[in-house]
């Protein structure tokens, strides 16, 4: 008989934590585990992704921000007529509405995984804020485990009363055979976006988000090219487009339009990260276990990250880690880096993919989730 596992989620968009979930579903043992998801939002851009590998996916409906009894109760009679061995619940809110439905749905046991490290008042949403509060009140009851997919984020949630008994630490992991290095794909983003092919390209996956700090990674470009004139930036993700007014104002009076390309959502991640010469992570809070800084490692980058959440643990001795909200830090890591040369930089790139492959590869972390689900659901199926 197969294990009916139920996967509760806030919502479906292409970021890092939804996108861990898609690759743990992709590669989970099908003959042991009958997966189910259900998104307490909308079908985002994942929805479909899902379907395409026969996963199911229910939508609640529920609007960011409002709380909705009529869609829990919905939630809980889902739950109920497909009857799960486990529920697993991913990020906050999924955390406090899925467990609570869960239990009500016929004390079935739940999981928690926790996607944050820090949470910062003034810049988190205070909702968010209060959510993580109300479950660490309630991890002594409500979960039997808690999964962290940084050792920060685990040490962070015990310090504000989660409970530690309960508390598994499993990374983010990546696929090897997607991202790698790519000589071919440096050449093509060149001639796409008419770089100079002799050119440094310093690039960034994120979101356009006050947790990504991209007015920080703008003044820390200003700092560099007034020394290092051939270095062109690459940033892409959600609503990273010259239409972002905040963002294109911010370039435009640092005086670097033409140094800037600004791409948007995209589907050819791999090839884009392929070509960076550096990759680059400029967070302020919140960020656990970054998915960009793995993936650049994983196609041979070296990576210039603040310290937020795991990043140093990932990037190790293969890269540069500096303090958050430090332009100028940030700005001489990656001179350091430049001024090392070519073949200095795609050694600690080999060093960087080796670093992956040795602790972060996507099969070993499944094989982490399959262990745990099955240590709670075996013995008693």
């Amino acid at each position: 008989m197969k294990l009916r596992i139920q996967f509760v989620i806030t919502g479906l968009a292409a970021h890092g934590a939804e996108m861990m979930l898609y690759k743990l579903l992709s590669r989970i043992n099908r003959d042991v585990f009958n997966p189910e998801v259900i998104s307490l939002m909308d079908f985002g851009t994942l929805g479909e992704k899902f379907q395409e590998i026969d996963i199911p996916v229910k939508i609640l409906g529920m609007r960011r921000g409002v709380p909705d009894p009529l869609r829990i109760y919905r939630l809980m009679k889902i739950i109920r007529q497909s009857n799960p061995h486990l529920v697993q619940t991913w990020m906050y809110h999924a955390d406090l509405i899925g467990g609570l439905a869960a239990k009500s749905a016929g004390k079935i046991p739940v999981v928690w995984n926790i996607r944050n490290s820090n949470l910062e008042p003034g810049s988190s949403k205070k909702t968010t804020i209060i959510t993580a509060k109300t479950c660490a009140w309630l991890s002594k009851y409500l979960p039997v485990k808690i999964v962290c997919c940084a050792e920060t984020a685990r040490k962070i949630h015990e310090n504000i009363g989660y409970e530690p008994s309960k508390m598994k630490f499993i990374p983010n992991g990546f696929d090897l055979k997607l991202f790698k290095p790519d000589s071919r794909a440096r050449m093509e983003v060149c001639q796409e976006l008419n770089i100079p092919q002799d050119s440094i390209i310093i690039g960034m996956v994120a979101r356009f988000d006050p947790q990504k700090d991209q007015k920080s990674f703008v003044q820390a470009a200003k700092a560099l090219k007034a020394t290092q004139p051939n270095v062109h930036f690459v940033l892409c993700g959600d609503e990273i487009t010259h239409e972002n007014k905040e963002l294109s104002t911010w370039i435009d009076d640092a005086g670097l339009l033409n140094s800037f390309h600004l791409l948007g959502r995209r589907t050819d991640i791999p090839r884009l990260t392929a070509s960076f010469d550096i990759a680059s992570l400029s967070s302020a809070y919140g960020e656990a276990f970054s998915n960009s800084i793995g993936e650049a490692m994983a196609c041979g980058a070296p990576c210039c990250v603040t310290a937020v959440g795991d990043a140093a643990l990932i990037v190790g001795d293969t890269g540069r880690v500096v303090p958050v909200r430090s332009p100028e830090a940030l700005s001489n890591a990656w001179r350091e880096l430049i001024d090392m040369g070519r073949e200095n930089r795609q050694q600690l790139g080999r060093l960087a993919r080796q670093r992956v492959l040795q602790n972060f590869s996507l099969d070993p972390i499944v094989k982490q989730y399959e262990k745990l689900y099955w240590n709670l659901l075996g013995p008693n199926v």
